[in-house]
């Protein structure tokens, strides 16, 4: 008697069988792990190259509010002395000289007149000086109405008007003439107090801003008779 003999049929059925199996067998672990990766990969790229066009931005926008304000308190400083007159705010006791001018490392007080915007107008005493502030020291700017040889405080007189809060350092200098007509050297101190020198130079540098360009401003000379 025969035995049967089995015979393994390639027809379609079987082919489709296989098939069906291979389409439902998914993904493995590894092509998973590897898909998370590139995926973790491309999104850590893209939140880095977010992260550095934002610091760039904000970068280029504190460098440019910087930049704005120096030029701010440079054209201010410079309008004011620029326009310095020599008009008394004082008068010395021991020698009775009117003070036109006095002129310290890290202070510097005359009399221009006052902005309509900033006041009342008219001639104001100047008072800028190194002060300290809350964060540290700073330059300011403080103004009192001048009178022939005195001051008067305003009974509204406001606070010093901070120019530069983040202050490091700052230098006052001065120049005028020398025994020879010819321009002296820059000092320290300016000795003739009823006088204006020729020159007021200042640098000044700020916690955040580093370096501020130097400012040197001529003062304005009237060669006639003092105003007291």
């Amino acid at each position: 008697m025969r035995r049967p003999v089995n015979v393994v049929s390639r027809g379609d059925g079987l082919i489709d069988q296989q098939r069906r199996r291979a389409l439902q067998r998914g993904f493995t672990l590894i092509e998973i792990l590897l898909a998370t990766t590139l995926l973790a990969a491309g999104l850590a790229l893209g939140f880095a190259t977010l992260r550095a066009a934002t610091a760039t931005v904000d970068r280029g926008e504190r460098l440019a509010e910087r930049t704005e304000r120096m030029r701010a308190v440079e054209g201010f400083l410079r309008r004011r002395l620029a326009s310095a007159t020599p008009i008394a705010f004082a008068i010395e006791e021991d020698s009775g000289r009117m003070v036109r001018f006095i002129g310290d490392p890290d202070r510097v007080r005359f009399v221009a007149d006052l902005p309509n915007y900033l006041g009342r107008g008219g001639p104001h005493l100047h008072d800028v000086a190194v002060l300290d502030g809350e964060g540290g020291p700073m330059l300011a700017v403080a103004f009192t109405m001048a009178v022939a040889g005195g001051t008067i405080e305003a009974r509204d007189a406001r606070p010093p008007e901070p120019l530069v809060p983040d202050l490091a350092q700052a230098r006052f200098r001065y120049r005028g003439l020398g025994e020879d007509g010819q321009l002296g050297e820059w000092t320290d101190r300016w000795e003739q107090v009823d006088t204006l020198p020729l020159q007021v130079s200042l640098e000044l540098s700020s916690r955040n801003g580093g370096v501020w360009p130097p400012l040197v401003v001529s003062l304005p000379q009237q060669m006639g008779g003092m105003v007291p």
